[in-house]
């Protein structure tokens, strides 16, 4: 510093401006903060030899005749004038430069006394006069919109919930927080609870009682499968090299790694219970058909569970090709199988002659026997509920446990995180696997013949989503004559097993 020019050294005032903001009357303890910090860089600065002023603000610093001067102000960057019309050259540095070190900063969120209409009505947004609501501790209720009430001759806004036989509930704005949306059943058939009366404290009892009983059986089923020793197979490694020699494709990094940790995990001791995510078309399936037949030569039997009848049929197919060479039998219980095969599949599956099995939800049935299941494989389990899926497991507590999924649940994810299941990843997509493109664009003829066509020219086929069952035969007919060369049929879920197939 010289006195060529003038130079404002500034105080960060985080301490201050706190003061100010929680105590604005106490002027004494600002003025003696801001004297002592003043103070200790004054001092600092005559020690060596560069005696300063202080000012009040810049105004007073610019009549001043000080080349040096310190002042408060909330500065945390320092700034170089060069051509200041009145004082010249201007250096003005913050305290953290001269100390080599940044004064924490307090950051605050401004609070206001009350929250006005606009803000309530931002955090309900999504409710109209009508939806339902759940306050915490008097249930469900409909919200009816803000009203302003006079209490005590203080007028203040309320949000208006009505509950059954009419009653009106005003919940002042700053108990917001115990008001959410409610997200059981459609809104019209939300019901409403009755104000004093202990109707919602037994339907909370309730749900946690659920909770915490569906929370109980997980505990101790995986304890369950910690503590006892699963089967442990044995490979065959010249088998179990052949019937790998036969898949048709190269496997991707990933989807080898996935392959090979479900190996170790059959031949370990302990029962594995592995999730395998991946995209669709990444090859989660081939990661399950080893598995299969690891299990299978093993003299074990496999259960594979896919959420619809048509998967069901699709696997089914995919395994039969892909085991054609091998002595496996494999069947499929399904709604397409009559009720004489679905009998006599299960007398086969209980004497053992089934060795694969794939099925819907059917084999969660109670009168499905097994002579010795050693692997089940869950396709989609996000389409299966925890009782689905758990009840599998008491099936047997040390079976081997393989999940495939695109989209995992979190519950699965945070099971898998906590270390309860084993978690492998396929994000590497095969050789020549474009990424899936989607356009949003509104219905028209034209560019629903050209994408067409340019997937039919290649033999490929085309999947068309339509929303109602009641106008489905309208849809298809509309498309056969955008396609005049193109087989269209439609499926819904009420047509016969029959009409399906």
């Amino acid at each position: 510093m010289g006195s060529k020019h003038p130079i404002r050294i500034d105080l960060f005032d985080d301490e201050v401006d706190s003061i100010r903001s929680f105590n604005p009357e106490d002027q004494l303890t600002i003025k003696q903060l801001e004297k002592g910090r003043r103070e200790h860089l004054l001092g600092l600065l005559r020690d060596h030899q560069y005696p300063a002023s202080t000012s009040s603000d810049w105004q007073n610093f610019l009549e001043g005749s000080s080349k040096l001067s310190v002042t408060i102000a909330p500065l945390e960057d320092g700034l170089w004038l060069k051509n200041d019309e009145q004082q010249g050259e201007l250096a003005i540095i913050p305290e953290g430069l001269l100390f080599g070190q940044q004064v924490q900063q307090k950051r605050r969120r401004q609070r206001k006394a009350t929250r006005d209409a606009e803000s309530i009505i931002s955090n309900l947004t999504d409710l109209n006069d009508g939806s339902p609501v759940v306050h915490e501790e008097h249930g469900i209720g409909r919200y009816l919109g803000m009203q302003k009430l006079t209490t005590d001759d203080i007028e203040q806004e309320y949000i208006t919930l009505e509950y059954a036989k009419g009653d009106k509930l005003y919940v002042p704005v700053a108990s917001l927080h115990l008001i959410s949306r409610y997200s059981g059943a459609s809104a019209e058939k939300a019901p409403l609870h009755k104000l004093g009366t202990d109707l919602w404290d037994k339907v909370r009892k309730k749900a946690a009682q659920r909770a915490h009983d569906i929370a109980a059986e997980l505990l101790e089923i995986n304890a369950r499968r910690a503590a006892l020793k699963g089967h442990a197979f044995e490979i065959d490694e010249i088998d179990y090299l052949a019937f790998s020699e036969a898949f048709p494709f190269e496997e991707t990094p990933d989807q080898a790694q996935a392959i090979e940790t479900v190996k170790n995990d059959l031949a370990s001791s302990q029962p594995m219970d592995r999730v395998v995510c991946g995209d669709v078309g990444f090859g989660k399936t081939e990661v399950a058909m080893r598995a299969a037949f690891l299990a299978a030569n093993g003299g074990k039997q496999v259960a594979m569970i896919a959420p619809t009848t048509l998967l069901v049929q699709q696997h089914t197919q995919n395994f039969r090709d892909r085991f054609a060479d091998w002595p496996f039998e494999i069947e499929t219980l399904s709604r397409f199988r009559t009720p004489k095969q679905t009998k006599k599949t299960l007398v086969k599956l209980k004497c053992g002659s089934v060795d694969i099995v794939i099925g819907t939800h059917k084999l969660l049935q109670s009168d499905i026997k097994f002579k010795d299941l050693g692997l089940v494989i869950i396709d989609e389990e996000h389409r299966f509920g925890v009782r689905h899926k758990e009840q599998l497991k008491k099936l047997r507590a040390n079976v081997d446990m393989l999940t495939m999924t695109a989209t995992p649940i979190p519950r699965t994810l945070n099971m898998s995180l906590s270390g309860l299941r084993d978690l492998s990843i396929i994000a590497t997509p095969p050789a020549q696997r474009h990424a899936i493109k989607t356009f949003v664009k509104e219905w028209d003829k034209a560019l629903i013949q050209e994408a067409c066509a340019r997937e039919l020219s290649r033999g490929g086929q085309i999947y068309v989503l339509h929303n109602e069952v009641k106008s489905i035969q309208k849809m298809t007919d509309e498309l056969r004559s955008y396609l005049p060369n193109a087989e269209v049929r439609f499926a819904h879920g009420q047509m016969s097993e029959k009409e399906l197939e």
